[in-house]
């Protein structure tokens, strides 16, 4: 695996592999290995250009665990704020020596392109680019699904996901209905008709416009932040009313099955998509989703980075 810049370049010997490396460097740290040799001598660069907290701590923990060099590289402060382009600021990271790109933009495509234009040598990770994908979490959230539906192994056909709330600019959505498809289970996207994207008929899954109809026969309920900071129109006419017929509530969670989760991939807009009590609750597994997005991203690197064998 030279790079992984969508969930579509993941089949589904690829998507095993990446859940199966992740599970036994998972199981690794909770042996209290605090360290892993394999990507000694590497070194690895989050290139963001948007802000994250989740991501980037994540990337840089999952490097810094297999022993690489992290330097993490942020567009505000930087040359990039002089009107420094990608691909001279990727000139420079290829001159320092960086052998994997972390990137995250807010133009979709931006991986692609620093990727396929011949920049760099080193491997490209799509750590989110604009509304388009986000594969890395796609693949904690897929991990995080079979450690509680399938006791951690194999694919996750016959699972039933529900994803609910801002699908128009949600690049996780995307990749989850790639990823989740690929592994043989089945999604369906709830949303207000103004919070579907267009050509949202081509995709993969079913589509509805009523959360309450959609719970029964759940076994995940993943709920995505309503991202205000992208909305330049009104596309719902307040915060109440969205939350009285999209948000997860209590009332709402109790009517999944026992063995139901509840996801979200952060950060949460707490009592609009879900409520305090539910996020909170012993169904939630955001936090863990949180853990496993490192042992994901470690195997992610391991794998572009090739181990211990050289370039």
């Amino acid at each position: 695996m030279k790079h992984l810049l969508s969930a579509a370049d993941l089949g589904y010997d690829d998507a095993i592999l990446i859940l199966d490396t992740a599970k036994q460097l998972a199981a690794a740290t909770e042996q209290g290995v605090g360290k892993l040799p394999p990507l000694r001598g590497r070194t690895v660069v989050n290139l963001f250009y948007e802000d994250s907290t989740r991501t980037r701590i994540s990337f840089e923990a999952a490097a810094k665990r297999l022993s690489a060099d992290v330097i993490n590289f942020s567009a505000k402060g930087s040359s990039v704020s002089k009107g420094e382009s990608l691909k001279d600021t990727a000139l420079t990271l290829e001159a320092m020596g960086a052998d994997a790109v972390v990137i995250r933009h807010n133009s979709s495509g931006a991986p692609h392109r620093l990727a396929n234009a011949g920049w760099i040598s080193g491997g490209v990770v799509n750590a989110g680019d604009g509304t388009h994908e986000h594969p890395t979490q796609a693949l904690l959230d897929a991990f995080t699904l079979r450690n509680h539906l399938r006791n951690g192994d194999g694919d996750l056909k016959g699972v039933n996901v529900t994803i609910v709330g801002d699908v128009l600019h949600s690049r996780v959505a995307r990749s989850n209905v790639l990823l989740l498809n690929t592994l043989g289970a089945k999604v369906r996207l709830v949303a207000p008709p103004t919070l579907l994207p267009y050509g949202i008929e081509d995709w993969d899954c079913e589509v509805s416009y009523d959360l309450d109809a959609s719970l029964e026969g759940s076994d995940a309920v993943m709920m995505l932040r309503v991202q205000r900071e992208r909305m330049n129109a009104a596309y719902f006419p307040n915060a109440h009313e969205y939350s009285s017929r999209y948000g997860l509530n209590v009332t709402r969670m109790n009517r999944l099955a026992e063995s139901a989760i509840v996801m979200h991939p952060g950060p949460m807009n707490r009592g609009m998509e879900i409520s305090a009590d539910v996020a909170d609750s012993d169904r939630s597994v955001i936090v863990e989703q949180v853990a496993n997005g490192v042992s994901v991203r470690m195997a992610v690197l391991y794998l572009i980075l090739g181990g211990s064998e050289s370039k």
